[in-house]
């Protein structure tokens, strides 16, 4: 499990960043992409990575802005063009008006699709989906200026790997008694003994849980969503000095977005959407107002990767 962010700008593509997308790659667990935002051009920013499009089964959409959604057509289309009939179908979700956008842009542009698509808009404040077999998705409305989600990411718990080393103590080597076990089944063995799955199986395995923000000012009570989740993506449009204008336009600074990860105990926080005015040495002072609140915080740029290991 990596995150593998393609756009990390606001508004508008700029020279050094792209607008939003972020993919959470889970191949390695069998789920494959799932994509979260599309803004223009993403397409164009997946060509520089090793992700295929015919990859991707799942899209999550915060909100219609723009610079969230402009990519969208443009990749539906060419998912059908690379993967030919082979696609696999693709989910999206969405706030109100994700399917009437859609439709809409691929009627006009005669655009054929070779997959099912799939539109689930999201209905109400909160909620959780499960998308593919081993992972949830939690989503809250955020606070922006339309309609804006955030979403909780929870893989399942695995459970403990089996002690075979224990077992072979005893006597016990290969063969079916070891698939018993570890289902945690109780085996009777010809000596008379009995041994119980459960004496021989490690702790649990605590899955890994992320959470993607779109765009929202800040507010304290959006830490219980987050709360001791392992990774952190969140917003950082503007500096603390700009926390008026932050306000105004619905939106968080570097700082606040630190305040919020302090608060709900996350591993780490990943800082996105930033402002064109932050470019080169001035991202730095993003940057380092949120490492005075959250030590463990980074400014992401675009193409970056973050590895999300178990603990």
């Amino acid at each position: 499990m990596h995150l593998h962010f393609l756009g990390t700008g606001a508004g508008s593509p700029a020279t050094q960043r792209n607008v939003s997308a972020t993919a959470l790659n889970l191949c390695a667990e069998g789920a494959g992409v799932w994509l979260f935002d599309c803004g223009e051009a993403t397409q164009h920013q997946i060509l520089h990575t090793s992700i295929r499009p015919g990859k991707i089964r799942h899209i999550f959409i915060t909100h219609l802005h723009g610079d969230h959604v402009f990519g969208l057509p443009g990749l539906l289309g060419s998912r059908s063009f690379l993967s030919g009939n082979q696609a696999e179908p693709l989910y999206l979700y969405g706030p109100q008006g994700l399917r009437r956008f859609v439709e809409t842009a691929l009627d006009v542009s005669q655009t054929y699709l070779s997959y099912p698509l799939h539109i689930h808009e999201l209905d109400g404040d909160s909620g959780s989906l499960q998308p593919e077999s081993g992972f949830t998705v939690r989503y809250r409305l955020l606070d922006h200026r339309i309609r804006c989600y955030g979403f909780r990411i929870i893989e399942a718990e695995r459970a403990g790997s089996l002690q075979t080393e224990k077992l072979r103590a005893l006597g016990i080597g290969n063969g079916p008694i070891l698939g018993q076990l570890k289902r945690g089944e109780s085996v009777s063995l010809p000596d008379g003994r009995v041994l119980h799955g459960r004496d021989f199986l490690a702790p649990p395995q605590r899955g890994r849980e992320v959470v993607i923000f779109g765009d929202t000012r800040y507010r304290a009570e959006h830490a219980d969503f987050c709360r001791d989740a392992d990774v952190l993506v969140h917003e950082a449009t503007f500096a603390d000095t700009n926390r008026v204008a932050a306000y105004e336009h619905g939106h968080a600074t570097a700082a606040q977005a630190a305040t919020l990860a302090r608060d709900a105990n996350v591993g780490v926080l990943y800082l996105n959407h930033i402002s064109a005015k932050y470019s080169g040495d001035a991202v730095a002072v993003l940057e380092n107002e949120a490492r005075a609140v959250f030590a463990n915080s980074h400014i992401v740029h675009d193409f970056q990767q973050a590895d999300i290991p178990r603990k």
